[in-house]
């Protein structure tokens, strides 16, 4: 039985690209639609190399349990030494902020200062206790900028929280997280496969926080690029020739997590500090900045799993 590439995920919007290059490059592949599913413990799995592109994000599409469904075949994968790229331990830190900080502090990755907190009373507790000007909510297993929201004042966190606009992460815990002012209003991302540096992104951050790099999404807010007229200046520009020692930091934290795919969000503030405040492990990618850089991320990725498959057809 020929071996394969096989894609688990819960977003066929976030597939396409990925199968146009498996195509392209004439690479078998199978897609594994993970929702809901069984996994039978007592069985064994194919042969092939396994790549997961599970979600934070997959409740807002209905998918509520995808991600622990996800992590039940995922550790049935590792169970039997299957090549697996972004597997449990990118997952697990997929799914929570709090991990994620705690993962890139160990790797001496400086992060903003953040709270977790759980129920009205302590959401407050938490802004009082961080006690800084400016502080910014999110949820703890977020993606699509989840309930981001900036406040100035802790009246003003009251007044949020006792409104309809108020939505509680899916996992309960609220981050109450200082607000990191950047003098020039953009944030950079940096996109890794196999672990290794492709390119960094800039992306305007002017009319909002929340930041999709996608083509193809289901946010309702001002950065999702679906159905723009391309402005003067695009809100995703990859930068020429970045370079900065954050590079091998983050490629080192990438390794020791063992996360073969990702994309990793900074902010500098007027000392031009870094903070690094997120790791997208399902990351997507923006065709128009790619097509003006001539650098393409699913291209490297369908490239990485295929020459993975080569190999373990090879060792067969």
């Amino acid at each position: 039985m020929t071996e394969k590439i096989y894609v688990i995920h819960e977003n066929e919007e976030w597939t396409t690209h990925l199968f146009k290059r498996l195509d392209e490059l004439e690479l078998p592949y199978e897609d594994w639609f993970i929702n809901e599913g069984l996994v039978d413990l007592n069985d064994v799995p194919p042969e092939g190399v396994f790549y997961s592109r599970m979600s934070a994000s997959s409740h807002t599409r209905g998918h509520r349990f995808a991600p622990e469904m996800a992590d039940s075949l995922l550790a049935w994968l590792e169970h039997h030494g299957r090549t697996v790229f972004n597997g449990t331990r990118a997952l697990r830190l997929e799914v929570s902020k709090v991990n994620q900080s705690m993962a890139l502090n160990a790797a001496g990755i400086q992060t903003p200062k953040t709270i977790a907190a759980n129920g009205r009373a302590q959401i407050i507790e938490a802004a009082e206790k961080l006690d800084v000007p400016s502080f910014i909510t999110k949820h703890n297993r977020a993606g699509k900028g989840l309930g981001v929201r900036l406040f100035h004042s802790i009246d003003a966190l009251k007044e949020y929280l006792d409104s309809e606009d108020f939505e509680p992460s899916i996992d309960g815990i609220t981050l109450i997280q200082e607000y990191i002012q950047a003098p020039e209003p953009f944030i950079t991302r940096c996109e890794f496969v196999g672990g290794k540096f492709v390119y960094a992104v800039q992306v305007d951050t002017s009319e909002g926080f929340e930041l999709c790099p996608a083509d193809a999404c289901r946010i309702d807010d001002l950065f999702c690029p679906v159905g723009e007229q391309v402005a003067e200046k695009p809100k995703f520009q990859i930068v020429e020739g970045f370079n900065d020692p954050i590079i091998e930091k983050y490629e080192n934290f990438l390794r020791d997590n063992d996360i073969a795919v990702a994309g990793i969000e900074f902010i500098r503030n007027s000392d031009r500090d870094i903070f690094t405040y997120d790791v997208n492990t399902n990351t997507n990618y923006n065709a128009d900045a790619e097509a003006v850089a001539g650098k393409y991320g699913m291209l490297e990725l369908a490239q990485l799993l295929g020459s993975q498959l080569k190999k373990s057809e090879t060792a067969v």
